[in-house]
């Protein structure tokens, strides 16, 4: 168990407007979490202190190697003031398993829910509570060593910033255009697509922007061999409700597994669906637009939690899904979800962790 010490800060920050605007990840709250690495040492000096900007030496690995990686959950509070964490030991387990393949120091599952925990509490009263709000929470860890060479650090900084935040998307629920990318690639197998680390967003900026510039929300990235099978959204998992069957692409080492994800499939499951997990190849999402058995697609994850998708482009066609309206499976995954995390409805699979008394 870490012996966290806490410094409050001096001079809070005026806390948003109740029906204020959030945005997403644009705010940030009085107090942060951060913990040290050192080779010989461990992790250790785990403390919570007021928000401040840090110092690094223009050496420091991070800028010239990536050595880096990051994390994203929430914390919601209910009507009657409970503040939860909605599944923060997957976050902690994705997080070791980054860590292993970028050859950062893992930190036990324990350690890092407690971490997260510790700074929620102190800054709960930023918790918006508007519908379709919450706070967003960013665990990250950036290799420190002042030293111009390809190996892994051996120090780091582990930290955890908090982000008063509305809907990822500013439509909310209504869904969604996707662009599938057919020029670049993000990820193949036997690299770090799997991994939560900014390398793999750095290589999604440009389609990202060729999809914006085109009038598209998001990028739908192909396998990056045969450059057909769909793998996921720039910021999210893919699903797709095919002949009443609720699909999605397998992991295969270039996919995040997403927590949503996770959750989502166990939800179908548990409502009688049939889940496959599988690779999908763009000809066939083709073919069952065509042949009317594509009935709903989303995207899935911690920020937007279920992100309808109303039209899926790809080079001269455009899939037009469920006459661009949120589907009956979308609207029940959301509501459910939602409802879990804000804990409105029965925990019935012990995913929401309470913080503080």
């Amino acid at each position: 168990m870490l012996d966290i010490k806490i410094t409050r800060t001096a001079t809070p920050k005026e806390k948003p407007a109740k029906g204020q605007k959030l945005g997403f990840g644009k705010i940030f709250t009085d107090h942060m979490f951060v913990m040290n690495y050192t080779e010989g040492k461990g992790w250790h000096d785990a403390r919570i202190e007021p928000f401040h900007n840090i110092s690094l030496s223009p050496a420091a690995m991070v800028y010239h190697y990536g050595q880096e990686m990051f994390e994203g959950l929430k914390a919601y509070k209910n009507p009657d003031g409970q503040v939860y964490l909605f599944r923060p030991d997957m976050n902690a387990k994705r997080t070791n398993a980054t860590n292993d393949r970028l050859v950062i120091p893992q930190i036990p599952v324990e350690d890092f829910v407690q971490a997260v925990s510790a700074v929620v509490d102190v800054d709960r009263d930023w918790i918006p509570t508007e519908p379709g709000t919450s706070l967003y929470i960013r665990p990250f860890i950036i290799a420190t060593d002042e030293f111009l060479g390809v190996a892994p650090s051996k120090t780091y900084l582990f930290m955890v910033i908090l982000s008063p935040s509305g809907a990822y998307y500013e439509s909310g629920l209504a869904p969604v255009g996707i662009w599938i990318e057919d020029e670049y690639v993000r990820a193949v197998r036997g690299g770090i697509g799997f991994a939560k680390t900014g390398g793999n967003y750095a290589a999604s900026l440009i389609a990202q922007q060729k999809a914006h510039d085109a009038g598209y929300s998001q990028v739908l990235w192909l396998d990056g061999v045969d450059r057909k099978y769909i793998e996921e959204v720039g910021a999210m998992n893919i699903f797709f409700k095919i002949a009443g069957k609720v699909v999605t692409p397998s992991l295969n080492g270039s996919i995040l597994p997403g927590i949503t994800r996770n959750s989502v499939i166990q939800l179908c499951k548990n409502w009688g669906y049939e889940v496959e997990e599988r690779k999908i190849s763009v000809d066939e999402l083709l073919e069952a637009q065509k042949n009317g058995t594509l009935e709903e697609c989303f995207g899935t994850g911690t920020a937007a939690v279920i992100s309808p998708v109303g039209k899926l482009r790809y080079v001269d066609d455009v899939m037009s899904i469920n006459g661009g309206v949120i589907g009956e499976l979308s609207q029940k995954l959301y509501d459910t979800i939602t409802g879990i995390q804000l804990g409105l409805l029965p925990d019935e699979n012990g995913w929401r962790v309470k913080v503080g008394e």
